[in-house]
């Protein structure tokens, strides 16, 4: 029953598969990131230790983003110590965790910073930032995306790890606006940015199969900022992105003889748009995106599915000063077609299904998983059922929740998946100081939750049909 439209969705995969017919770029500041430089307008926090050389100071660094292996010669590169900032680039910074010296290289272990950790003292602004051609980064093959969530080497057995140079590197950066990951299980083919962000999934495993693309549409957007930092606290930002935003779902689904599930992770790809040293700190404009999938197949065969397509915004930002904070969100929600009335497929049961996704934008520093700075971000949830919330034969029930909710902040947050994974690979660590490197915290600085919009329809309205999941 699911073999025809799977076939479908595999000739969109093939399709999609590659990421840029562009090679990737050779120059260093374009695959690690962009220099700092001193400048008068900006301090830097005491325990901040700036290496020189830049991009041509880094050897690789592992796709998880952990561990930087750099020129042990490069300057300042040996007042690195745990507990110390490093700030290579833009992309290499974080909190030193652990440091080990092989074949004239430096091994840093770091984890993440909030701005306020790195920048004492600056004025940072600019106006009319385009968001066309994104160069993206991919982290290959991360600990966080493997099914098990097992670190690489003798992880899962309680053997302390020493060596870190047999997990995978990070590829080089592509240009284009499209992507390839996997992660848990799942495809994911990510594009960006003249029509929006978005992302096409494909999963077929354990009797479940997914298919859908989920998208954040825009037309032609550009983004300003403003960021005040005092005596290593912010005093004032500012963030706006417009574009006139509409979010857009399309998915199908079936089980046979399988097992729900629930996947939450990040898309390994950041969006970047290099914005250059202000004040001498290089900052970039950042889209990343994030999943969940959320299956709730209540019959061990069925299929299930449905699209819809909504106007949402016309720009999103926020405004902070001085302890005062105030959203800027043009709402403008409009019903381009019903997901409700699309909701068709062969429900032996109840047919429950909950997409979220998730895009960020952010200005600031570090890479992937690990960016910290001033961020907006959309989170859409779609939530559908098809069938009777009952198992009742004389109600054919179609129920959809949708929900966006908007998150402003000044800092970092991590999907807590992500960093349990992390966690457990630090605790297997026998770090230089032979003391046990603390976990990472999934967040940190300001953060305000905003919600755009959120509905619940079900048809018939009766109860027996029930709620749709959210």
């Amino acid at each position: 029953m699911l073999a025809a439209w799977m076939a479908v969705v595999a000739v969109v995969v093939a399709a999609c598969g590659s990421t840029s017919d562009e090679p990737p770029p050779d120059d260093a500041r374009l695959r690690f990131g962009q220099a700092v430089a001193d400048h008068p307008a900006a301090r830097l926090q005491p325990d901040v230790v700036v290496v020189g050389g830049g991009g041509d100071a880094i050897r690789s660094v592992t796709a998880d983003g952990l561990t930087w292996r750099i020129d042990a010669d490069a300057r300042h590169a040996r007042d690195l110590a745990p507990g110390k900032v490093m700030f290579v680039t833009d992309r290499a910074v974080g909190r030193v965790l652990d440091l080990a010296e092989e074949g004239g290289d430096l091994l840093v272990t770091v984890g993440p910073v909030d701005l306020t950790e790195v920048i004492r003292d600056g004025t940072f602004e600019q106006d009319g930032i385009s968001l066309g051609d994104p160069l993206i980064y991919l982290a290959g093959q991360p600990l966080w995306a493997q099914d098990t969530g097992r670190p690489p080497g003798r992880a899962g057995k309680s053997v302390p790890l020493r060596r870190r140079d047999d997990r995978p590197a990070q590829p080089a950066p592509v240009r284009g606006g499209t992507a390839t990951t996997q992660a848990l299980g799942y495809t994911v083919y990510t594009s960006c940015c003249t029509d929006g962000v978005g992302a096409h999934f494909t999963y077929d495993d354990g009797g479940v199969r997914l298919a859908g693309t989920v998208t954040l549409t825009f037309r032609k957007p550009d983004a300003s900022f403003h960021l005040a930092i005092g005596a290593g606290k912010v005093t004032r930002a500012e963030l706006q992105v417009s574009g006139g935003f509409g979010i857009k779902v399309a998915f199908e689904g079936g089980i046979q003889d399988g097992h729900n599930h629930r996947k939450q992770f990040p898309i390994d790809a950041d969006l970047s748009f290099p914005i250059g040293q202000i004040a001498g700190i290089p900052l970039s404009f950042t889209v990343s995106q994030t999943l969940t999938v959320e299956t709730a197949f209540g019959a061990k065969l069925g299929t299930v599915k449905g699209s819809g397509e909504f106007a949402l915004a016309g720009s999103i930002g926020f405004g902070y000063r001085d302890g005062s904070f105030g959203p800027k969100v043009t709402d403008q929600f409009q019903r381009k077609s019903s997901l409700l009335n699309s909701l068709s497929g062969v429900p032996v049961g109840v047919m429950g299904l909950v997409i979220r996704h998730g895009v960020r934008f952010t200005v600031g520093i570090s890479a992937l998983v690990f960016k910290a700075g001033v961020y907006a971000e959309l989170t859409t949830s779609y939530g559908t059922t098809l069938g009777s919330a009952l198992g009742a034969a004389y109600a054919q029930c179609r129920g959809v929740a949708i929900g966006v909710q908007a998150a402003f902040g000044i800092g970092y947050s991590i999907l807590e998946p992500v960093v349990k994974v992390i966690n457990k690979f630090l605790s297997l660590l026998t770090p230089i100081t032979r003391k046990p490197i603390p976990p990472i915290k999934a967040d940190s600085g300001l953060r305000w939750p905003h919600t755009v919009y959120t509905n619940e329809e079900v048809i018939p309205d009766v109860q027996v049909c029930g709620h749709p999941p959210k």
